[in-house]
């Protein structure tokens, strides 16, 4: 499951491609809770 990770530059996606999890955590931080923030925001000032 887990190959030794030997890259010749250590990169953010390499690291990520490692633990399949944690890109799925850092995809949902990234994208996701935001978009959840911005779209009460939104319907905060509809309603207004």
């Amino acid at each position: 499951m887990f190959e030794p990770f030997a890259d010749v530059v250590p990169s953010f996606f390499g690291t990520l491609n490692q633990f399949p999890m944690l890109l799925t955590i850092v995809l949902h931080t990234i994208i996701v809770i935001p978009m959840f923030f911005i779209y009460k925001s939104e319907k905060k000032k509809l309603n207004n």
